[in-house]
């Protein structure tokens, strides 16, 4: 090749990063904040606490958001930074897939800390099997509906890109299916009986979630601009969604359904209302970026929490179990309902946080925080 041949052949471009949207910080900080609230409530709340149990309907949203979020990020990283999927995907599985299996296996062992069950081979098998339901813990299933979600990538592309000028009669039929199934989940079990013991660890009873976040990713500028433009009517709609929730979860206990059952989150109402708040988190979300100066201490306080959440979802549940259990219930004895309920939820932020922020400044960081180790001082690698 000559020196002018060289000279005209093109370099290929280089890729960059897809901007940055401080908006989803915002969502992603107080999803996993409401995810440590539900796992609190539900391990501290009084049988017979009807508001506290109303709050806990109110924190069930979770699952839905956490979802929308994740096919949000995996399209708007996807569609501004195109590669091939065998480039793209294997990143994604080692960030998720590598957490997932450490923290199984350490939730696995503490289970089993006391009274181990079996023979040290009939563990191994049964901790394989939590690894491929996602029971080993009970919130390690979100790790796996995600990494489902990942396998999914290329159909959820080609889905948006075929329906592309019919999204809106896309989103339609998808949430008129996503209503009807939770309706079946709640109020006809029988219909789904074979799938009830584990519909939660299953992609499909979020697919209206997960594609509308991958439509809000397709149309990002347009729908962030629309939100910005709306946050004042959002506030209303979130209003409105949490009194229509809470109104269906006294008619579920009027019903004859328990205070827990009456505000579960498979159901109809809280598919709406998970709509709702996914709004008023992104419209929080996008009054702080238009806010935003990055050299305020909040700022970097929250550019190292959205980087720490997965690491403190990651192991908040195990400081749920010491804390109630572990020193024969001390804290339970100690602190009286519902106060057990704010003190517990403080410690374990603070307790998760510690031992987030320790992993993150360890060569441990991606197997317990998702997050690969850097040894920068300044903000962690994303």
């Amino acid at each position: 090749m000559t020196e002018s041949t060289a000279a005209a052949t093109p370099s290929p471009p280089k890729r960059t990063k897809a901007p940055h949207l401080y908006e989803v910080d915002v969502v992603r900080i107080l999803t996993f904040a409401c995810v440590i609230a539900v796992h609190t409530t539900s391990h501290t709340v009084a049988d017979d606490d009807l508001v506290l149990y109303g709050f806990f309907s109110l924190v069930h949203f979770t699952r839905e958001v956490f979802f929308a979020l994740t096919a949000f990020v995996l399209v708007y990283s996807y569609l501004n930074r195109p590669q091939p999927m065998k480039s793209f995907l294997p990143r994604r599985f080692l960030l998720v897939g590598v957490p997932y299996v450490v923290w199984s296996i350490i939730y696995f062992a503490a289970s089993n800390l006391r009274s181990p069950h079996g023979t040290f081979g009939e563990m191994l098998v049964r901790l394989g099997g939590y690894i491929l339901t996602g029971t080993a813990w009970y919130h390690l299933y979100f790790l796996l509906v995600t990494m489902q979600v990942y396998l999914l990538v290329p159909v959820i592309l080609w889905l948006v890109r075929r329906t592309r000028v019919r999204h809106a009669l896309l989103l339609g039929i998808s949430l008129a299916v996503q209503l009807a199934l939770t309706a079946l989940y709640m109020y006809f079990p029988d219909v789904t009986s074979g799938i009830n013991d584990f519909n939660k660890q299953l992609f499909f009873s979020y697919q209206f979630f997960i594609i509308a976040g991958a439509v809000a990713a397709d149309h990002s500028a347009a729908f962030l601009a629309w939100v910005r433009a709306h946050r004042r009517a959002i506030g209303f709609i979130v209003l409105a969604a949490a009194l229509c929730t809470l109104g269906v979860y006294v008619v579920n206990m009027l019903t004859g359904r328990s205070p827990y059952r009456a505000g579960t989150p498979l159901q109809p109402i809280e598919m709406l209302w998970s709509i709702a708040v996914a709004l008023g988190f992104l419209a929080v979300g996008t009054w702080w970026a238009d806010r935003r100066d990055p050299r305020s201490l909040v700022a970097k306080g929250l550019d190292a929490g959205s980087d720490r959440s997965f690491g403190i979802f990651l192991s908040h549940p195990l400081f749920i179990w010491l804390l109630l259990w572990v020193g024969d219930d001390w804290l339970e004895r100690t602190v009286p309902k519902p106060w057990l309920t704010l003190v517990t939820y403080v410690l374990v932020v603070l307790l998760s946080l510690g031992i987030t922020e320790l992993a993150r400044r360890s060569w441990f960081s991606l197997g317990l925080t998702g997050r690969r180790f850097s040894s920068k001082k300044s903000v962690p690698t994303r």
